[in-house]
């Protein structure tokens, strides 16, 4: 009878042991998959595939290309990425030449190599970089990268022109430099900063907008498909140049369309250092046509003259200041 009780006893013991370890494992298991989900989700987002040592991207030749992480020698050639880059962690030895009234903090003493138009092949190859940073939208930068790569020499080719290009290049530069905290401030935080004042933007206005180019040589409309373009869009407006069948971001000026849409708001880009050239454009081009001054935006003080900092460079960290800044032009009732 003893060794009955006793056997009895043995095997409760045993199954309760079984049950737990089995609930256990199964508590294991499912940490385990959520850990893997979560680093999944961390090393392939917008495509960038990150490991202990090295990240591989398609870059905007639409070439797959691996890098080792933490570059020492590092060449950048568009400034709007050389910001970027140093709010990601990283130094360069060498830069192209930066406008005077955009200067990169921290770059000061790396090496100019040329301009973003003609940067020198010779130049660049004299610092021996282990990784030259270019942009997809110069022919120039595309020709040196060719060299560049037959030199041994690795190339990251990037677009930058919407805000999306933004986040994916600072997922991109915070893994090379293996900062996944910058990675949360100079992503996370400027999307949210942008989503916050999406969120507060009226759905019943939908005012027409129109975005002017002025440069000393001529004048421009830019429609949706092009950054503040894109700004505008999301905070519910009607930009007029989308209805041209031309699918460039920059097109030609038609003061008879103007006239027939006449917008709410009109917005001016400036590129120059000579205001007073543009301004004299502006107003030969535009502002001298008869009917300029009938037009619904001129009329309400609504013709303006947008800040080159956050609205002709890229405002890249700065995002959710620009979509702010819009957004206190546009709506007022709210935003002031």
């Amino acid at each position: 009878m003893k060794r009955s009780k006793l056997l009895v006893l043995l095997l409760v013991v045993v199954m309760t042991t079984s049950i737990f370890t089995g609930c256990s494992n199964k508590e294991t298991n499912n940490v385990s998959e959520e850990v893997e989900q979560e680093e999944s989700a961390i090393t392939e987002s917008y495509g960038i595939k990150i490991d202990e040592n090295t990240v591989t991207f398609i870059d905007a030749r639409d070439k797959e290309v691996t890098f080792d992480k933490n570059p020492e020698r590092v060449v950048c050639l568009f400034n709007s990425f050389l910001d970027i880059w140093y709010k990601c962690g990283g130094t360069v030895i060498g830069k192209v030449d930066e406008a005077k009234e955009k200067p990169i903090e921290g770059s000061e003493n790396a090496e100019a190599v040329g301009g973003p138009g003609s940067p020198s092949v010779e130049k660049i190859i004299s610092l021996n970089p282990d990784l030259v940073i270019i942009s997809s939208n110069f022919t120039k930068q595309l020709e040196v990268a060719d060299i560049l790569e037959q030199n041994n020499i690795k190339v990251l080719a990037l677009d930058n022109e919407y805000k999306e290009d933004y986040f994916k290049t600072v997922r991109l530069f915070t893994a090379l430099t293996d900062r996944e905290d910058l990675y949360e401030k100079y992503e996370g935080e400027v999307r949210a900063s942008i989503d916050s004042v999406i969120s507060k933007v009226p759905k019943d206005k939908n005012y027409k907008v129109l975005v002017i180019f002025a440069t000393a040589k001529g004048i421009t409309v830019r429609s949706s498909e092009s950054m503040v373009g894109e700004m505008l869009k999301d905070l519910n407006t009607i930009n007029i140049s989308d209805t041209e069948s031309t699918t460039s971001d920059s097109r030609t000026f038609s003061m008879e369309k103007i006239i027939e849409e006449d917008p709410d708001f009109i917005f001016v880009q400036t590129m120059g250092s000579d205001k007073e050239k543009i301004n004299e454009r502006l107003k030969s081009d535009v502002e001298s046509n008869p009917a300029w001054s009938s037009l619904k935006a001129v009329k309400d003080d609504r013709y303006i003259i947008l800040p080159k900092d956050l609205y002709l460079y890229k405002p890249n960290d700065r995002y959710g200041e620009a979509y702010e800044g819009l957004a206190k032009i546009l709506y007022p009732e709210v935003f002031n």
